[in-house]
């Protein structure tokens, strides 16, 4: 016997519930990224006693400098991440460029807040893989 057509579209339409799924996620975890790096810019902006200073770091800029750098890329991850639950693809797109960006900043500031900056990696590294396991074409992941 053949399996009834109605049972095909069923599992079709788990696999776009499981996207997006992926996709809030995705958000919920840039929103988690966010506020720690609105948090971090914060303390850098306003208190730089908590940091570690590392007299020889090729990547040295001044402590209130990477506190701004990462309020703002915190504040955009917001933005992003609330466009991700209207599933906007430009949010989508948007959001893997900035956790990379957040990567990257959260990389050349490992020797002032070690353990901050590899929990916000983590976490950016889960956005982009959130944001890119789903297919466009039909909703589901790629397999």
């Amino acid at each position: 016997m053949s399996a009834p057509t109605g049972t095909v579209h069923a599992g079709h339409s788990g696999s776009s519930g499981f996207a997006g799924g992926l996709t809030a996620f995705a958000a919920v975890m840039l929103l988690l990224a966010g506020a720690l790096s609105i948090f971090r810019g914060i303390m850098a902006i306003a208190e730089d006693d908590v940091f570690v200073q590392t007299p020889n770091y090729v990547f040295k800029f001044d402590l209130t400098s990477w506190g701004w750098i990462h309020l703002i890329l915190g504040v955009i991850a917001i933005c992003i991440g609330l466009g991700l639950f209207r599933a906007s693809l430009w949010a989508r797109i948007l959001g893997v460029a900035l956790a990379a960006l957040l990567i990257i900043a959260n990389f050349l500031s490992v020797p002032y807040y070690p353990v901050w900056s590899i929990t916000v990696i983590a976490i950016s590294a889960f956005v982009i893989w959130g944001l890119c396991a789903v297919h466009r074409d039909h909703g589901g992941p790629v397999v």
